[in-house]
């Protein structure tokens, strides 16, 4: 990667990465299910040239698109998957050091009720 490129990608290398793997896994998953480009670009109502950065994980491309993809491919149930708490094991975590230590019962106060 030459400097003009980092300087145009502020992603972090881990992201840049996991994009780049999601549109590997997209790309993949269209040729298991032997749908051609021109044929998944219609589907999804995009262009085959934003396909193709679909594709090669370009972060430039909304989420929605990626969404619209995998909708095509009948994968659209992992959008909703992506942050679900149950997979989030630091904020499981740091929940689970904010819970109290001790939980003390109300006390009802007996005596004269005030009108």
């Amino acid at each position: 990667m030459n400097v003009m490129e980092r300087r145009r990608s502020p992603l972090p290398l881990p992201v840049r990465h996991a994009l780049t793997k999601v549109g590997t896994d997209l790309r993949d998953a269209r040729r298991r299910r032997r749908i051609p480009t021109a044929t998944m670009a219609e589907r999804a109502m995009i262009s085959r040239t934003t396909l193709s950065k679909v594709e090669k994980g370009d972060p430039g491309v909304s989420l929605g698109i990626y969404a619209t993809v995998l909708f095509v491919l009948g994968l659209e149930n992992r959008v909703a998957e992506l942050i679900d708490p149950r997979h989030d094991a630091v904020g499981l975590d740091l929940e689970a050091e904010a819970l109290p230590k001790r939980i003390r019962a109300q006390r009802t106060r007996i005596g004269p009720a005030s009108d």
